[in-house]
């Protein structure tokens, strides 16, 4: 029996799907991240599915999210995004440190992914973490520094007044150059990576995921330890077909 616990690391709080039979045992682990305004719950099919396979999955809220809603105004979370992913990128590390300490991963098998912001993050993380055996981008961007830039300008069209001013910005994206897995393709050591993206997602851009797979898939030895999987017609939301490909690809690489 697959079994869904409530519990918290670092202050963390997190769903762990497991079966419950084995639930103390060291497991390969899986944590996957949520998208911007979503919650850790929306993430439950996948991890379902994975526990299945007999995977621990740990689904984390972001800050601001889920149990930590704050109740800000839509507008001013967006303006918080990158601190969230910032923060992501810590607790992950929490998190595994926990994991660690409690003896619950098997034999260093651990794994990263997420749904858009949730994947910008696992894209980031690889940049961060030689521990990440394995990772999953769903409709995620692995340019941060350009898809900063993107989401600046689509706020510029609206007319809003940006509370940032050009240094802030400029300092914004020297930062995000850190955590730019495009630019340090070196860092993925040939790690199995798995890309789903619909190419009429109107919120992140396609190409950035794809034109990043035709770079990065040069630097495989083992190109079959990276796939893209493009979904024609699809717009900013994950399919079951896509859950089930992550699925099936993880089984086989983590």
């Amino acid at each position: 029996m697959i079994g869904i616990y409530r519990n918290s690391y670092k202050n963390v709080p997190v769903l762990t799907v497991v079966e419950s039979a084995k639930q103390e045992e060291p497991l390969p682990v899986f944590i996957y991240f949520h998208g911007f305004t979503s919650a850790k719950e929306h993430n439950l099919p996948q991890a379902f599915l994975l526990a299945q396979k007999g995977y621990r999955v740990i689904l984390p809220d972001s800050a601001y999210h889920g149990e930590r809603d704050e109740d800000l105004p839509k507008q001013e979370l967006s303006f918080k995004f990158w601190d969230v992913v910032y923060q992501n990128l810590k607790e992950l590390q929490d998190i595994k440190d926990e994991l660690d300490r409690q003896g619950l991963i098997k034999d260093r098998r651990i794994g990263v992914g997420g749904t858009s912001m949730g994947g910008i993050t696992t894209s980031a993380a690889m940049t961060m973490y030689s521990w990440i055996q394995a990772s999953a981008v769903m409709m995620g961007s692995p340019k941060p520094v350009v898809f900063a830039k993107k989401l600046i300008q689509d706020v510029e069209k609206t007319g809003i007044v940006l509370p940032l001013g050009q240094d802030d910005l400029d300092e914004l994206y020297s930062s995000l150059e850190g955590i730019d897995l495009s630019k340090q393709m070196d860092k993925l050591y040939g790690r199995p990576l798995f890309f789903w993206h619909g190419d009429a997602d109107p919120v992140v851009p396609f190409e950035h995921s794809y034109d990043f797979y035709n770079e990065a898939i040069k630097q495989y030895k083992n190109p079959e330890n990276i796939r893209f999987l493009r979904e024609v017609g699809r717009d900013h939301k994950v399919s079951r077909f896509a859950v089930l490909e992550m699925v099936n690809w993880l089984e086989l690489v983590l």
